[in-house]
């Protein structure tokens, strides 16, 4: 079913943002990331208590790609 949009203001996009409105029929990234991080790393808040006795980050990855954008065009 075809959408009916009104105005839409975009301010700012990021370098690899989607923007979408309606129907779309395919949406593939252009860029990709991988990010570890150990325990407690992304806690955000007032009055946080994090307690990490001991913590590692697993950070073996034995296939070699995630996902593939080289095509994405």
């Amino acid at each position: 079913m075809p959408a009916i949009v009104g105005v839409a203001q975009v301010i700012t996009l990021g370098n690899s943002s989607v923007f979408h409105i309606g129907d779309v029929y395919k949406i593939m990234p252009f860029a990709a990331a991988k990010t570890f991080s150990g325990a407690g790393s992304f806690n955000t808040g007032e009055q946080l208590e994090v307690i990490n006795k001991t913590s590692s980050t697993n950070t073996y990855d034995p296939d070699v790609i995630d996902q593939p954008i080289s095509l994405n065009m």
